[in-house]
């Protein structure tokens, strides 16, 4: 947000932060999530790299096309280590996800 419309906003009485203010997040929570949304980024660009449909990445994970869907759109209730576990099946190296992670 640029700095004038937030100074606008505020003199209105608003009060401006970030999601991790508004949802009361810890430092360590906001860094896993931002974590989290570098891999499902790096997930669906594979995918999409190696014109995978998310009917296969399922079949490679031994899972559903609906439980990659909800992967891909950061469901909350898919674990990290399916992230991985997706990335790792589609053959990206340890380093690519340490990178991604770093990246974070």
């Amino acid at each position: 947000m640029k700095k004038s419309k937030q100074k606008n906003l505020e003199k209105a009485g608003w009060r401006v932060g970030d999601a991790q203010e508004f949802l009361g997040l810890s430092d360590e929570e906001a860094a896993l999530i931002a974590m989290k949304q570098k891999l499902i980024q790096l997930v669906r660009e594979i995918r999409g790299d190696q014109s995978l449909t998310q009917v296969a990445l399922a079949e490679l994970l031994h899972s559903s096309q609906s439980r990659v869907a909800k992967l891909e759109n950061g469901s909350s209730d898919v674990s990290l280590d399916l992230i991985v576990r997706a990335l790792f099946a589609m053959g990206v190296s340890h380093q690519q996800v340490g990178k991604a992670i770093s990246s974070s």
